[in-house]
């Protein structure tokens, strides 16, 4: 028998490793014959780094750039495969890292993202995967493009500087400097939303709010990431305005298309490829997937439906271990719900957050314990 244990994080308790890792050792404890094949998840947004490196054997480097409000940071990213790297932004331009009462989006920069791009070709990688999610920008990319080599004008030929207010003073964009050997190499963008770059489902309107804007802002925004996109379209002879994804990450997604050629794609497909997923599942019995939270959003490209839409392809049963599920089979369309032999909670009790954190480990083997021995015992 085959056990494939495919799972995301519980966040802020487990990382995707250890979940993997913990119910490998309950299905062992049960049956040692049994064949245990761990391959921890993400979807691209946070802790995507940690989880290809982890599970790949990878490495982490630190390197000094620019916070979002142009301050100095060390920011983390990750090599596999010794010349992939995997990057998040919000490790350069997360909202975490802007205080709360200086929160603004017309001010905040992507140019620390894109000296994590520069840091990764210095080193000679072929490939870097961006986890876009978690950002504190609406510049549409504009400074990861400057960190780059790209130089952006006004009206009066002046060079202009960081931050989302810039957009609607584009007339020129400039890509002559950029770094060489930039568009040598394949950008994958894991990205888990489709809103556009602009209009009322855009980038400004959509998730400009959370990032310290308020409505008038928000209008502003808007207004520079169309004119963003026409000069875009007039001096780079790209469309991306109504690109789906392209206004993830404050319209980072629509900059790494068009100063990269950067492909975005869901970050769970991504995390399926890298870690070879399909090959470990093709001859299985059954695969465990999960989350922290199993609820209404994991149905919209979250790892667990990620895992059981290729595992349909195979019909090999699903089933998912999470931290709580708080959604149940009829707040589902049929097809979703059947993509899933069943989801469980670790939770045994009513318990406070910070309990169910501090036992999960003992809980998650606890529970996939009481699962094996059921499912054996059914099969065999």
């Amino acid at each position: 028998m085959k056990i494939v244990a495919a799972c995301d994080k519980y966040k802020g308790s487990l990382s995707a490793n250890a979940v993997c890792n913990i119910i490998a050792k309950a299905i062992k404890d049960i049956d040692s014959s049994i064949e245990v094949i761990t391959n921890p998840m993400a979807d691209g947004g946070e802790g995507t780094v940690e989880t290809l490196v982890e599970s790949q054997k990878g490495r982490y480097l630190e390197v000094p750039v620019m916070g979002p409000l142009g301050e100095n940071i060390n920011a983390r990213f990750g090599i596999i495969e010794n010349d992939i790297a995997v990057i998040e932004m919000s490790a350069a331009s997360g909202l975490w890292l802007v205080p709360y009462d200086r929160r603004n989006p017309m001010e905040t920069t992507t140019f620390g993202t894109g000296q994590l791009i520069k840091s990764a070709l210095n080193m000679g990688c072929k490939k870097i995967i961006m986890g876009l999610g978690g950002s504190s920008t609406n510049d549409g990319g504009m400074g990861m493009a400057q960190a780059l080599g790209v130089r952006f004008f006004d009206i009066n030929g002046k060079l202009l500087g960081l931050g989302g207010k810039q957009l609607s003073k584009i007339v020129r964009i400039d890509t002559s400097g950029l770094v060489p050997g930039a568009l040598d190499i394949v950008y994958e963008c894991a990205c888990d939303v489709e809103n556009p770059l602009t209009g009322k489902n855009g980038a400004a309107y959509v998730y400009a709010a959370q990032k310290g804007a308020d409505f008038e802002m928000i209008r502003q925004l808007n207004r520079g990431l169309i004119n963003f996109a026409k000069i875009i379209k007039n001096d780079l002879g790209k469309n991306i305005r109504d690109l789906k994804g392209a206004g993830a990450s404050g319209g980072l997604g629509g900059g790494m298309v068009a100063f990269l050629n950067a492909k975005l794609r869901i970050g769970v497909n991504i995390i399926i490829d890298v870690t070879k997923l399909e090959e470990k599942i093709k001859d299985c019995d059954l695969i465990i997937s999960g989350e922290g939270a199993f609820d209404k959003q994991t149905f919209f490209g979250k790892s667990a439906f990620g895992v059981a839409n290729l595992a349909k392809k195979y019909n090999i049963p699903v089933i998912t271990i999470n931290g709580s599920v708080l959604v149940d089979r009829n707040q589902v369309s049929r097809s979703d719900s059947s993509l899933f032999c069943g989801n469980f909670s670790i939770l045994n009790k009513p318990m406070d957050l910070s309990d169910a954190i501090e036992n999960a480990p003992e809980l998650l083997e606890s529970l996939t314990g009481e699962i094996i021995s059921f499912y054996l015992k059914i099969k065999r």
